[in-house]
């Protein structure tokens, strides 16, 4: 089997799928350009010429401008517009809709801002091709390099460079010349090659339609023979599967015990009788039935479907998860990942900061590790060892994760290579992954990942035991300095939830080092076993879990980096951490309690707090 995702081939007959040919293909284009340099005008110039405005609205808008002695230009055309849905066109501030006799079009105007971004990098508007404006009058421009850096960072190898309004400069080639050796050096610098270079005037419609006799000169394309040019992307599905597991759906009614997850399948195919195998957390199941909503299941779901399925053995799976085909290269997971970053925050991006990284399903905490370079994408000139990322800066650096994540590297599959990063709420960067690194838990991850292959379940799934029960299973973790009571809170913990008829059970970390952690455990050398021990106490954790109990676990002084330990072999949304005293270290606790000294309240607030997560289930 090939090692990585970029040189997989299909082999089977179900990997393949020969795109059928059709007559209203839709191809999603983006424009870009410096602000002024006219793409409003080129759009409603296509729009006009290609017959796609309302019947009448072209005379109805020229009549305006006369009114208002105003001269008529093709931009006030989209503003005209946008008000009017109803009038058979759709058309809002980022999309324009029209079509040539070859295929149907979106245009989609990217004037710089966030939204382009967010949308290219999660996939809400893929663009294939790109436009790229500049005003022959004005020349290259700041925006104009930085656009077609992001153009190249966000992985669109199709290019035309529209060099409008020539009839600014008399239709002179030697001015349109010389931005094309100008800015074609710059395209050089970042590895595009754009398919050609257009003079063109969307005020006169110069080289939009028709080539013009302003020009005789220019004998090329024009800008709708360029785009007729561009070509389709077949959907990826001659690539690995890949599916981001946007939710599972549990049924009851009427005894229905099925389980569905669902997401988007980005690349790849899906059937019946699959082996899948869940990234992190290295889950693996097969693929017991495909589902659609009040249908007939289809026989699969393939690269661009809106996917469900059920499993032929339950396990529990969680938002964020990436799904994969175990006979296909497997994604990559790490906490680091080697990344370009284009940031539009105008707030810096700094070392020491939190955020949040949004890579196909899941939101991950990351930080930077380390930046290794930061470029000006305006004029690619780099600076080294800076500590800060500012706005439209262009940086080559290290994101840290507080936990795993799964993703691939961008040259191989780049649906689940691209990112988002979310700084208060808001969108404020993206990019694209290079590389994965390997982290101080790497090879923990792949013992775990090996242990969850070889798991063998029993007849009764977690879930029909947390219903007889009454209770989700738990890993309450009590712990704080030495001498301060964590065993006295966590027996009065199993006996309070004892008398409410939980199934309980307390396990001091004692119990695992003189039994379990009896090789290592050696008079004055727990120190540097610490991290066994935690991932020993984690594994016998994990087994008490997978039969329904709450399980109560005393340990000292429990850091951030070691509850990440357990959260690597235990599922992180069963751990509660309760931190008892003062001074805790770095750890997110789910509850400080001070000291013992009002025992029955502190119970009290413990209990409601399971109740609010979800795992004490109300009577």
């Amino acid at each position: 089997m090939p090692k990585t995702a970029a040189d997989w081939k299909p082999s089977d007959e179900k990997d393949t799928c020969k795109r059928m040919i059709n007559k209203n293909e839709q191809m999603n284009i983006v424009i870009a350009g410096h602000v002024d340099h006219g793409k409003s005008t080129v759009i409603g110039r296509l729009l006009a010429d290609t017959g796609s405005l309302p019947k009448g609205k072209l005379e109805q808008v020229t009549e305006t401008c006369r009114r208002n002695s105003k001269p008529f230009e093709y931009a006030f055309l989209l503003d005209a517009l946008k008000d009017e849905q109803s009038q058979g066109i759709t058309i809002d501030a980022a999309r324009v809709f029209f079509k040539t006799d070859k295929r149907h079009y979106i245009i989609i105007d990217a004037p710089g801002h966030i939204e382009f971004l967010k949308n290219m990098v999660t996939g809400a508007s893929h663009a294939e091709a790109a436009l790229l404006v500049i005003d022959a009058e004005e020349g290259v421009q700041e925006n104009s390099r930085r656009h077609g850096y992001m153009i190249s960072m966000l992985g669109i190898t199709q290019m035309v460079v529209l060099v409008n309004k020539m009839d600014l400069v008399d239709y002179d080639q030697a001015t349109f010349d010389s931005i094309v050796s100008e800015y074609t050096e710059f395209l050089d610098g970042i590895g595009i090659a754009p398919k050609a270079f257009l003079p063109v005037s969307g005020m006169e419609g110069d080289a939009i339609a028709a080539l013009s006799e302003k020009m005789p000169w220019y004998t090329g394309q024009t800008v709708l023979e360029a785009l007729d040019r561009f070509e389709k992307e077949p959907l990826p599905i001659d690539k690995p599967f890949r599916m981001p597991v946007q939710d599972v759906y549990k049924f009851t009614k009427a005894g229905d015990k099925r389980r569905i997850i669902a997401g988007t399948v980005d690349t790849g195919s899906v059937c019946v009788g699959d082996e899948v195998i869940f990234y992190p957390s290295g889950k693996r199941s097969a693929v017991k039935s495909l589902e659609r909503f009040n249908t007939k299941s289809p026989k699969n779901f393939s690269a661009g479907s809106a996917a469900s399925m059920t499993l032929d053995r339950q396990i529990y799976i969680a938002r964020g998860q990436l799904a994969a085909r175990a006979d296909q290269p497997a994604p990559k997971v790490s906490k680091r990942l080697r990344v370009n970053l284009f940031w539009m925050g105008k707030k810096a991006m700094e070392k020491g900061n939190d955020y949040i990284l949004k890579v196909g399903t899941v939101k991950e905490p990351v930080r930077i590790e380390q930046i290794i370079s930061v470029m000006d994408a305006s004029d690619l000139s780099s600076a080294q060892q800076k500590d800060s990322i500012e706005y439209h800066d262009v940086a080559e650096c290290i994101l840290s994760c507080r936990h795993a994540v799964a993703f691939d590297i961008i040259d191989e599959i780049p649906a689940t290579g691209r990112f988002v990063i979310v700084d208060d709420y808001e969108i404020r960067g993206g990019g694209i992954i290079r590389e994965s690194l390997e982290d101080e838990q790497h090879q923990m991850r792949r013992q775990v990942m090996q242990r969850n292959l070889k798991w063998t379940g029993g007849a009764i799934g977690r879930e029909q035991r947390w219903e007889r029960y009454n209770q989700k299973a738990a890993l309450l973790l009590v712990t704080g300095k030495q001498n301060t009571g964590k065993k006295t809170l966590a027996r009065a913990i199993e006996q309070r939830l004892f008398t409410d008829g939980k199934v309980v059970y307390f396990m001091g970390i004692a119990n695992v080092l003189y039994g379990v952690d009896a090789d290592i455990k050696k008079p004055g050398t727990d120190e540097p076993h610490r991290p066994e021990h935690v991932r020993r106490l984690a594994e016998v954790a994990n087994i008490l879990l997978d039969a329904g109990v709450i399980l109560v676990v005393t340990a000292i002084g429990l850091t951030q980096k070691e509850i990440e330990i357990i959260q690597n072999v235990v599922d992180s949304d069963l751990i509660e951490p309760i931190w008892l005293g003062d001074n805790p270290t770095d750890i997110d606790f789910a509850m400080k309690v001070p000291d013992l000294n009002n025992l029955d309240e502190t119970l009290d607030n413990i209990k409601a707090l399971l109740q609010s997560k979800g795992i004490l289930f109300k009577a």
